[in-house]
């Protein structure tokens, strides 16, 4: 690359027919890009020419080769012909190049950061979760990961309750006449597991929408009743192939944060409105506070007429606006059945990461032929808005454990406080008691009893990240205290416990996003 761009050689565009392009492919004997080329559906296609090399690229390039200037070489990996293991390996080339080496140093540094913060590592490390060749794919939660996954479970329930949402449950598994109604099969089916009962055929749920409009079809809705918020926090199940799986980022199995809301004509701008400040609310709550939003209009293959895509398109594009949010348009990139507001939340090393999702839908509730009773007694179609906030909750805590490098805020920490008696057998007694008022106060502690080195056992403690270390010995058992230090090194000195216990509880109560306990 050195040579090359030394050399300045010129990058020239051609431009050929797609029969043209097919010849000069099987010249080069480029078997794979042959296979590409069959599917596209452009008569003209590109090529660039740069010295003697010339290869089947859309570009755009750089004019000439000595433009580029700060660049890298990464990584080499082998990856498997679109991602299918059954299909030959080939050979990746991982590099990257910025406009000058400050940039490019700065980013290297940030790369470095973010193979120390990979949430595969520290998983490891905290002993939060695993996967096994007997089901790839599919995450097995240990205790710490599960009081995690559970603790922003339990929070968005909250949330959402005090939010006004219901919830509901729908079964994992529905019949094939229910994904043909929905659209599902024609657009998703391939991504679908698919089994038989009762020697007819049905489907794993890849996503739980169809389940709520049963649930909506079942009763009569009265224009009063409106906006019904269903909520589900739904396992789906996705077939995603092997080369792809990366960690809770992409896995066959997840619970998406799911809600479905019913709602009049005059009531769904509104409605996309209050989510909008919902999902600000719930990002801020995590510790994002940096966002960037996209409008993903009508893609290639979608359902439902081009009045209700107009409509859907314009509403969200005025919620937005109502709401003072920049935003980029991303054409065709919308879900199957409607257009979407998409949210990208940076984390602490500005990767943007989407994550939440409000779908504007008038196709399912024809489909389903929804219905409710309005003002004049007649029946009306409602309007259905589809929407995630964290999106699948395996991937959002993926994230939260590389924007925190796992030291999660307190609220959030599977372990908040472990107490480390100065001699588990003078002192293990008075260790235990107060994990005993700790637990008793909804706190997550544990006692670290063995006959290690004091130094040894804070510095254990600090390495699995644990927010809180209560040190305890004479002096504290005396006087009901306890000596207070923080994972980030700070000796905070003796406190009373109860007051401690009531400083954390406030810092909780709080979710604080960062310690805050001080004496």
């Amino acid at each position: 690359m050195h040579r090359i761009v030394n050399e300045d050689i010129p990058i020239q565009r051609i431009e050929m027919t797609k029969a043209e392009a097919h010849k000069k492919l099987e010249e080069q004997k480029a078997k794979f890009k042959i296979e590409l080329l069959n599917e596209v559906t452009d008569e003209t296609v590109s090529f660039y020419e740069e010295g003697d090399f010339t290869d089947w690229c859309r570009g755009p390039h750089l004019p000439r080769t000595g433009m580029l200037k700060a660049f890298k070489l990464l990584s080499v990996a082998g990856a498997y012909w679109r991602g299918d293991e059954r299909n030959p390996m080939l050979q990746r080339i991982y590099g990257t190049a910025f406009f000058t080496q400050k940039e490019l140093d700065e980013y290297l540094i940030q790369v470095e950061e973010a193979k120390k913060r990979d949430h595969r590592k520290i998983g490891k490390e905290l002993d939060l979760f695993s996967f096994h060749d007997e089901a790839p794919g599919l995450v097995f939660w240990h205790p710490k990961g599960w009081t995690l996954y559970d603790g922003v479970e339990t929070y968005l329930k909250k949330k959402l309750h005090a939010s006004g949402y219901v919830q509901v449950k729908t079964p994992i598994i529905l019949n094939e006449g229910l994904w043909r109604q929905s659209g599902h099969w024609d657009n998703y089916k391939d991504n679908m597991y698919f089994t038989q009962i009762d020697e007819q055929p049905f489907a794993v749920k890849p996503m739980n929408c169809p389940g709520s409009l049963l649930i909506f079809k079942h009763n009569l809705y009265s224009y009063r009743d409106l906006p019904l918020r269903m909520s589900e926090l739904g396992l789906v199940h996705r077939h995603e192939l092997k080369g792809v799986l990366s960690g809770l980022f992409r896995v066959r199995a997840f619970v998406q944060d799911d809600s479905h809301i019913f709602c009049t004509l005059d009531q769904l701008k509104d409605e996309v409105m209050k989510l909008i400040d919902l999902t600000y609310e719930i990002y801020s709550d995590f510790g994002f506070t940096e966002y960037e939003v996209e409008l993903s209009t009508r893609p290639p293959k979608s359902i439902g007429t081009d009045e209700m895509w107009a409509n859907a398109e314009r509403t969200l594009q005025e919620a937005l606006e109502s709401r003072e949010i920049e935003y980029d348009v991303n054409p065709g990139e919308g879900a199957f059945y409607g257009p979407k507001i998409d949210f990208h939340i940076k984390d602490a090393l500005k990767r943007r990461w989407q994550c939440g999702t409000i779908q504007v839908d008038f196709s399912m509730p024809e489909r389903f032929d929804l219905t409710y009773v309005g003002p004049d007694g007649a029946k009306h179609r409602p309007a259905m808005i589809h929407r995630a906030i964290l999106g699948s909750i395996e991937r959002f805590i993926g994230v939260l454990t590389e924007h925190y490098g796992g030291a999660f805020p307190t609220w959030l920490a599977p372990e908040q406080v472990r107490i480390i008696p100065i001699s588990s057998i003078k002192f293990g007694e008075y260790a235990e008691s107060i994990n005993e008022r700790l637990l008793k106060a909804d706190i997550r502690s544990s006692v670290d009893d063995r006959s290690e080195k004091l130094n040894y056992k804070i510095r254990e403690a600090q390495v699995q990240k644990v927010p809180y270390m209560l040190v305890v010995g004479a002096k504290e058992a005396e006087v009901n205290a306890v000596a207070v230090r923080r994972r980030d090194n700070r000796d905070l000195g003796p406190m009373d416990t109860e007051i401690f216990i009531e400083k954390l509880l406030q810092e909780i109560r709080d979710r604080k996003n960062e310690l805050t306990v001080e004496p």
